[in-house]
């Protein structure tokens, strides 16, 4: 009598094919374990991993997407964001859309023909739609109080149940792409209002806990002062300075205060205001420049060619922004238009002084009216587009009350404002692109920044010359908010 032995062997885990997604199954010992392609994540590779969490998209979304680098970034429409230099430039308007530039130096509306409306004139006659939301399969991204859909491959939908990663994602026209969808006359239309909420809701800096008075005693930096910094205001190259608007460029190290504001997440990093350095860490600029997070921004140092890097550039993330508590917009003119920026020590220091990086000195008294003061930045030139050189002019103090009479600006100037040119003829001028940057008037030798450009009537009208903030006014916040920093340290 023969008996027969079965020898039962285990199952292959794999030969269901449990990985999904073009996942490689591998067995491992009775169970099996999924390699899974980019960019699927999960047991079965069933989930789509958010490639967005170590990367920033600036003034848009991160889209997932299954080709390398697996993720893209969508700006705002129009798609492509304007040069700040020349916000007109190239014409973010749709459909034939006029760009008008606002008296804000980096601000624009575009004006549109019959028929068509929205932000940038992309929303025309045939745009809307009125039946069942959810047979809409049309390419319009906009509801109608202004919102953009968001796009359907965006990392902020990952978690949720209908993204263009669903399985059948084709059915309901979604995929990689933010047109208008709903799944049902209602459910995801309001899922995807939610999110869209939450996507438009963005706290860039907070002031509302600002305190109303500070120390009368000046901040001023007079020679000598700086721990850091042993003196202020003094450049090592001094020469006859030119014009902006109408430009010529400077030398490397004539306005070694100057600082260009930066958004660090586009390639090339783009120059978007000045700035001016008036302590080793600490930046002074327009607050209406201030429009994305600390962690967006960069200030360089020593820049003399904004297409170039250049060996006396120092470059700084922002650690911190502080815009004043009083600022505000009014009929498009910005009143305490004043910030703050703190620079993020590099191997424990900020800005190193050199021949072409220097504090500006802070003034404690006034410049009488028609002294010869400067002006310079990286702004529009006479050919309307911005300069990658640094360019510098020379302007005029003007009296309040001449610059706010009925011809000129016919009372909109405060106590936080003053303006610079000439009344009686064209001349050189701050322009968009310029915004933040200094108006130094000298003293005994020493340069102090006495305004920062702020806002205007275009650019070079002999009626409507540039407007600037008036930094003396601020003398005190200036000082409490540095002192307060400081403090915070210890």
């Amino acid at each position: 009598l023969k008996t027969k032995i079965f020898i039962l062997t285990p199952a292959d885990p794999c030969s269901s094919s449990p990985c999904k997604n073009n996942g490689r199954c591998e067995n491992r010992g009775g169970n099996f374990s999924c390699l899974c392609p980019e960019p699927y994540a999960g047991t079965t590779c069933e989930k789509v991993k958010d490639m967005c969490l170590e990367k920033r998209c600036h003034r848009g979304d991160c889209l997932i997407t299954l080709t390398p680098p697996y993720f893209q970034c969508s700006c705002n429409h129009p798609y492509k964001i304007p040069d700040s230099s020349a916000p007109c430039k190239p014409s973010p308007c749709k459909n034939g859309g006029i760009c008008v530039r606002h008296r804000i130096r980096s601000k624009f509306t575009c004006k549109c023909p019959e028929h068509f409306r929205g932000r940038f004139c992309e929303i025309g006659v045939d745009d809307c739609y009125e039946k069942a939301s959810s047979k809409y399969r049309g390419r319009v991204n906009q509801t109608e109080n202004g919102k953009t859909c968001l796009h359907w491959n965006s990392h902020i939908l990952l978690d949720y149940p209908i993204n263009a990663f669903m399985e059948d994602a084709d059915s309901y026209g979604i995929g990689e792409h933010n047109f208008c969808r709903a799944a049902s006359d209602s459910l995801l239309f309001i899922s995807s209002s939610l999110i869209l909420s939450l996507w438009y809701t963005s706290a860039v800096s907070s002031n509302a806990a600002e305190e109303s008075s500070w120390p009368t005693d000046s901040p001023t930096d007079p020679p000598g002062s700086n721990e850091i910094f042993k003196t202020c205001g003094q450049p090592e190259i001094q020469s006859t300075l030119k014009r902006i608007y109408g430009g010529a460029k400077t030398t490397a190290g004539k306005h070694p205060w100057m600082a260009s504001l930066q958004t660090k997440t586009s390639k090339p990093s783009r120059h978007f205001c000045g700035g001016v350095l008036i302590k080793e860490c600490w930046v002074l600029t327009a607050a209406h420049c201030i429009g994305e997070p600390a962690e967006y921004l960069q200030v360089a140092l020593g820049k003399q060619d904004l297409k170039k890097k250049e060996h006396q550039e120092q470059i700084f993330d922002v650690e911190k922004i502080i815009v004043h508590y009083k600022y505000r917009e009014r009929n498009d003119v910005p009143y305490n238009d004043i910030a703050l920026l703190k620079l993020k020590p590099v191997d424990g220091h900020c800005a190193v002084e050199t021949k072409y990086v220097k504090t500006v000195c802070l003034p404690d008294f006034f410049f009488p009216v028609g002294t010869d003061c400067f002006i310079s930045g990286w702004g529009t030139t006479e050919t309307d587009e911005g300069s990658r050189q640094l360019l510098d002019a020379n302007v005029k103090l003007i009296s309040q009350r001449k610059c706010n009479a009925p011809r000129a600006y016919d009372h909109i100037l405060d106590e936080s404002m003053f303006c610079a040119g000439n009344l009686q003829r064209p001349v050189a001028d701050s322009c968009q692109g310029d915004s933040g940057g200094p108006l130094t008037c000298v003293e005994n030798g020493s340069y102090y920044v006495y305004g920062l450009v702020s806002w205007g009537r275009k650019c070079g009208l002999k009626t409507k010359p540039g407007v600037y903030t008036q930094v003396t006014t601020f003398l005190s916040w200036i000082k409490y908010k540095i002192q307060s920093e400081s403090r915070s340290l210890h």
